[in-house]
């Protein structure tokens, strides 16, 4: 296989996996908040996205250094495409409070 052939692929696994891992995580968030059990959730979903995550960049770096870098600079871009279509957090108003001093007695 063609050198640039095969940066530009591992780019687009970097990619799929990014978006499986940061699509995965914002889904997670979503169903944890709704969640009685949301540590499981949370646990869970980290143990799975890693892993995929790991698998992915060992079968795509084959040994090769500059496949894992291209694979890399894909799932980051991955990051910010999934930052930029997830859009802002949603707030609520009572968990996101912030107390600048301490309560009185």
């Amino acid at each position: 296989m063609h050198e640039p052939l095969a940066l530009g692929l591992a780019a687009a696994a970097g990619l799929l996996l990014g978006a499986v891992f940061f699509g995965g995580l914002w889904w997670t968030l979503r169903k944890g908040l709704q969640s009685p059990r949301p540590v499981r959730w949370l646990l869970s979903s980290l143990v799975l996205r890693t892993g995929v995550v790991l698998t992915g960049f060992y079968l795509v770096g084959d040994g090769h250094w500059e496949r894992l870098l291209a694979c890399l600079i894909g799932f980051v871009a991955a990051r910010w495409l999934v930052t930029r279509r997830a859009g802002p957090p949603v707030e609520e108003p009572s968990a996101m409070q912030e107390t600048t001093h301490a309560p009185e007695p």
